[in-house]
């Protein structure tokens, strides 16, 4: 399933994009996209009938009349795509996880995998505007697969008990600040999680749709640019090993987040003058199977 949340910035709805493409309204059946319905194999089930058998409306994407700004016509922002999950509790990011990114920053594979963490308010929707923070020299891109929890997992053993952790998929910007990351002292922190870092969807791919999370294909343009183009397979640490570690060191639940690394084609890997982001650029990215971001960036 394809399941995602339209409308106005915390007041999404939530829905199913169906097999002809067309989007379904999931309100009738469950409130909201989040941790509790991830976790709730039953409500699932219930979509996944309900879709099956023809009884999911089709979602009215242009709000009702007289929403709008100026209170006449639809509300323009109805058809707005926000985050496919609600109430997040944690964005876990894993750092210099693909060889051909480990090369081009002069950086050793590491030998366990490099966690650091965003802040859930970082997450905005996939064609949301990106900020540039004041006093940013080098906001950079990084396209990114992200893994969404769907069981409480600590300690888990195997990767086949980290696999059947995850309720799906999703593309992830991880924008990042890079002056703030590496020249400003401390950890990595403060260049990951200035307001709007986080991109994410367009949709939550159920994982028994996305059969081998380390056959991905990535890509990401800027102003029509290609700038990366690469692969889940080039991974250090695959999916499986990346949820089975991270749950030797902290809880995962259900509605959490894991962005899984990004691959060469950064700004930061470039010749200099590094072609670093600033306002009026425009982003794109997409993973196959997983759907396509768009974001215009602005001046804080």
């Amino acid at each position: 399933m394809k399941l995602l949340r339209v409308g106005t910035a915390g007041a999404e709805r939530p829905a199913l994009l169906d097999a002809s493409g067309v989007l379904r309204d999931l309100s009738g059946i469950v409130p909201d996209i989040d941790g509790a319905l991830l976790a709730d194999d039953a409500a699932l089930a219930r979509i996944r009938e309900a879709a099956a058998a023809g009884e999911l409306p089709a979602l009215d994407v242009n709000g009702p009349d007289g929403d709008g700004p100026d209170g006449t016509g639809p509300d323009p922002d109805a058809s707005r795509i926000g985050p496919p999950v609600a109430r997040i509790g944690k964005v876990v990011c894993i750092g210099l996880n693909y060889h051909d990114h480990a090369r081009e920053t002069g950086a050793e594979p590491p030998a366990e995998p490099v966690i650091f963490l965003k802040a859930p308010d970082t997450v905005v929707g996939p064609n949301d505007t990106v900020l540039v923070p004041r006093g940013a020299a080098k906001t950079d891109w990084e396209v990114e697969l992200a893994v969404v929890i769907g069981r409480s997992a600590r300690y888990l053993e195997s990767h086949e008990e980290a696999l059947a952790h995850v309720a799906g998929y999703a593309v992830a910007h991880d924008v990042s600040e890079r002056e703030f990351q590496n020249e400003r002292g401390g950890t990595w922190d403060k260049g990951k999680n200035c307001e709007t870092f986080n991109p994410l969807g367009p949709w939550l791919v159920t994982a028994d749709e996305v059969p081998d999370p380390q056959a991905l294909p990535l890509r990401l343009w800027v102003n029509g640019e290609p700038r990366q183009d690469g692969s889940t397979a080039d991974q250090i640490f695959p999916v499986a090993e990346v949820v089975r570690y991270v749950s030797q060191f902290m809880t995962l639940y259900p509605g959490d987040v894991i962005n899984t690394g990004t691959p060469a084609g950064v700004a930061l890997g470039q010749p200099e003058p590094k072609p670093y982001l600033r306002a009026g650029d425009v982003v794109e990215l997409e993973i196959e199977g997983l759907g396509r971001q768009r974001q215009e960036l602005k001046d804080a």
